[in-house]
């Protein structure tokens, strides 16, 4: 018998050439696209939101191309649960979250892989750029997409072995062009769709907006605070800056001047110069190891602290069951908290966590 692979199917056009790509290779697909939130009657989402009903038909429309069923999944409880709500408590809270690696790690596998369970099937499938492989073992390792452009594994770290195992990403060896290449050469009516850029559930992008909207209350302005500690403005909320923002200050100094840190409690926004924002050693919790149980001894690393920047060099050493202390070769710009920091072997996923 064929095997059995459910694929989650956003709508765009990854996952719709990940389903291709698994049916020409014989396996029996279903499409499923995860309805993850309600849509405020104010805020709509975007047309290439992955939940709004124009990503749903797209999602269908393909799947039929494809000849294969397709279901919609109601997890929204979920997804206000255990993304939504962490997103809005850490912001408040003066971090800088990452809701993609919240959903991937609390809802989109682990209940996709439930319900395919459930359904008897054998493997789940993404249109993530990664890949997955075998090491010594028998232990599952996650590896960086052949382009380095598209490359996801930084936001799918706190994958669990048991996720792993039963997992498929068919587009880790290709390029975005020979995805939409393949796209187009099996007629899928998402061949073209551009990519949302944005948080899915934010699609305009303005992140206090969505959370004074979700809480019905205000951030209150504050102080901005000196590199010397003296307030020299108001700040208009403190879930409106990020660390290492520049732009929308508008305080006057005679060198730029840069969001250093924030103090919830204290609701002040530090600011400081360029070179404030450097920082040689921080702490990560809540650490996934996926090539390892855990580390016996310090180890050799590459660690990425954001999606869009290079993984540098550093030293990783375990600190209890589920923190580490890195310490770079040289200082990294602006490691927020709450974001999470991937540390690298090669082409190979150490694990991961966030920074504290």
């Amino acid at each position: 018998m064929k095997e059995k692979v459910l694929v989650a199917m956003s709508g765009g056009v990854d996952s719709s050439v990940a389903a291709a790509l698994l049916t020409q290779a014989g396996y029996d697909c279903a499409g499923a696209t995860l309805k993850l939130f309600h849509s405020d009657a104010d805020r709509p989402p975007a047309e290439d939101a992955c939940c709004s009903l124009a990503a749903a038909e797209d999602a269908r429309a393909a799947a039929r191309t494809l000849g294969i069923p397709h279901y919609v999944f109601n997890f929204t409880s979920l997804f206000e649960r255990h993304v939504i709500e962490p997103f809005v408590r850490a912001y408040t809270a003066g971090l800088t979250p990452n809701p993609c690696i919240d959903c991937n790690r609390r809802v989109k596998f682990p209940r996709l892989w439930q319900r395919a369970r459930e359904m008897g099937t054998d493997y789940i499938a993404t249109g993530h750029y990664a890949a997955i492989s075998r090491g010594p073992g028998g232990r599952y390792l996650l590896q960086k997409a052949a382009d380095p452009r598209k490359d996801q594994s930084y936001v799918l770290y706190a994958l669990t072995q048991e996720e792993l195992a039963h997992t498929l990403l068919p587009l880790g060896p290709l390029t975005k062009s020979e995805t939409r290449r393949i796209a187009a050469e099996n007629r899928l009516p998402n061949a073209s769709r551009p990519e949302s850029q944005d948080i899915c559930f934010v699609p305009d992008g303005d992140y206090a907006a969505f959370i004074e909207n979700h809480t019905g209350a205000p951030s209150p302005p504050g102080w901005f605070l000196g590199p010397d500690g003296v307030r020299l403005g108001r700040h208009r909320g403190i879930i409106r800056y990020t660390v290492g923002q520049r732009r929308g200050l508008g305080i006057a100094w005679p060198e730029p001047l840069y969001v250093r840190a924030k103090d919830a409690g204290a609701n002040t926004v530090s600011l400081g110069g360029a070179g404030d924002l450097h920082r040689k050693e921080i702490d990560v919790g809540d650490v996934n190891f996926i090539a390892v149980e855990r580390l016996e001894r310090p180890r050799r690393a590459a660690v990425k602290i954001r999606y869009s920047q290079d993984a540098s060099p550093a030293v990783v050493e375990q600190t209890g069951p589920a923190t580490v202390h890195v310490v770079f070769d040289a200082p990294r710009r602006a490691p927020a908290p709450g974001q999470a920091a991937v540390f690298y072997e090669d082409e190979t996923v150490l694990g991961g966590g966030t920074i504290l």
